[in-house]
C-alpha cells in the first residue's frame, strides 16, 4: 500500500498554468474561440430567408454587375429587396440540372457572417440562375484595382475573415472553397467580409470550369498535377491571395518582367519553382504566415486550425479596425 508523501514545502500544480509552448497556448485558445463562434453561429440568425418562388418573372433586372465565375452576374430586385443573380450554363441534362439545385440546398442552412447570403436557386433554360445577398462594395479584385494594395490592418481583417470562412465550410457544411481568390471575396458597406462561389455541388463546380481557366493562377501544386486534394489546396489559395492583396501583384511577377507571363507559364512556375514569398518590406508574422500556406508538400502545409494558432492571426484578432469606413469609398448602388 503507497504511503502520501509529505510535501513540506507546500508546493502545489497550477490549474491555471499556460504550456510552455506558446504554439499550443494559441491553439488551445482558438479552439475556445472557435467553439463559440460555432454556437453563435448556430444560434444567430445571420442568413437571409429562403425564398421559394423565385424566378425570372419575380426579378426585375437593375444593371449588370460583371462577369462572375462562369457566367454574368446581374443587380436584380425582388419586390424591395437587392439581390445579386448569377447565371450559370450547366447544358441540357435535366437530371443533372436538378442534381445541382438539390446539392444547392445545403446553403439554406448556413448561418455565418463569413459567407454569402444565399436566397435560392432556379433554371432558367439551360443555366442555374443563383441569387445571393448583394454586396453593395464589390469584390476584392475590383477594388484592388480601383484603390491599390490594400493597406495591412484592413488586410488583417481580411484574413481573419477568409480563414473564419474557410473553416465554416470545413467544419459545418463539410465542403472545400476550391476557388479562392481576391474576386470570390466580397464585401459591403458595413464591414462584413464575405466568401462566394465555393463548391457547394461538385458539379456545378464542374461545369464552371469548363467555361472558366483563369483560376489556375491560384490552385495548389497537387492540384495541377492532377493529384488527390484537401482543405490544404484552399491554405496554399489563400497564401496566393494574400500576397496579390499586399503587393497588387500576383506572385511570380517581382523579377521586373513587364509582359504578362502566360498561364501555362505560372503553371510550370507553381509545380516546379520555390513557393512564393512577400517581400521583406512587410511584417515578419505576416511573412511566417504566408510561408505556412505555401509549403507545396501539402502535408507541409498548415492547416486553418494551425493558422489561427499562428502569432499573427491572434494579433488580427484583438486588433479593432473600422473596415466600414474603408470600405464605404468603393461603395456602388
Amino acid at each position: 500500500m503507497f504511503k502520501r508523501r509529505k510535501n513540506p514545502k507546500g508546493l502545489v500544480l497550477n490549474p491555471n498554468a499556460k504550456p510552455k509552448d506558446e504554439l499550443e497556448d494559441n491553439q488551445k485558445t482558438f479552439e475556445h474561440n472557435m467553439e463559440t463562434f460555432m454556437e453563435q453561429c448556430a444560434n444567430v440568425n445571420q442568413r437571409p430567408a429562403w425564398i421559394s418562388d423565385l424566378s425570372n418573372e419575380n426579378l426585375t433586372v437593375v444593371r449588370r454587375l460583371g462577369e462572375g465565375n462562369g457566367g454574368a452576374v446581374a443587380l436584380v430586385k425582388y419586390k424591395n429587396l437587392y439581390m445579386a443573380r448569377k447565371t450559370v450554363y450547366v447544358g441540357a441534362n435535366t437530371k443533372l440540372q436538378k442534381q445541382i439545385l438539390r446539392e444547392l440546398g445545403i446553403l439554406h442552412h448556413c448561418r455565418s457572417p463569413f459567407i454569402i447570403g444565399f436566397y435560392g436557386a432556379f433554371l432558367k433554360e439551360n443555366s442555374i440562375c443563383l441569387c445571393v445577398e448583394y454586396m453593395d462594395c464589390g469584390s476584392l479584385d475590383a477594388i484592388l484595382r480601383e484603390g491599390g494594395p490594400i493597406p495591412l490592418d484592413i488586410l488583417g481583417c481580411i484574413i481573419n475573415s477568409m480563414v473564419k470562412g474557410l473553416i465554416y465550410l470545413y467544419n459545418v457544411l463539410h465542403i472545400i472553397h476550391r476557388d479562392l481568390k481576391p474576386s470570390n471575396v466580397i464585401i459591403n458597406s458595413l464591414g462584413y467580409i464575405k466568401l462566394c462561389d465555393f463548391g457547394v455541388s461538385g458539379e456545378l463546380v464542374n461545369s464552371i470550369a469548363h467555361t472558366f481557366v483563369g483560376t489556375s493562377t491560384y490552385m495548389s501544386p497537387e492540384r495541377i498535377c492532377g493529384g488527390d486534394y484537401s482543405v490544404k489546396s484552399d491554405i496554399w489559395s489563400l497564401g496566393i491571395t494574400i500576397i496579390e492583396l499586399a503587393t497588387q501583384e500576383l506572385p511570380w511577377c517581382f523579377s521586373g518582367v513587364n509582359e504578362p507571363m502566360g498561364i501555362l507559364d505560372i503553371m510550370h512556375c507553381i509545380v516546379q519553382e520555390d513557393p512564393p514569398r512577400l517581400p521583406d518590406s512587410f511584417p515578419e508574422d505576416l511573412r511566417l504566415f504566408v510561408d505556412a500556406c505555401l509549403h507545396k508538400d501539402p502535408n507541409l502545409r498548415a492547416s486553418p486550425q494551425q493558422l489561427c494558432a499562428m502569432p499573427y492571426f491572434q494579433y488580427t484578432l484583438m486588433k479593432h479596425v473600422d473596415v466600414a469606413s474603408w470600405a464605404s469609398q468603393f461603395r456602388s448602388l
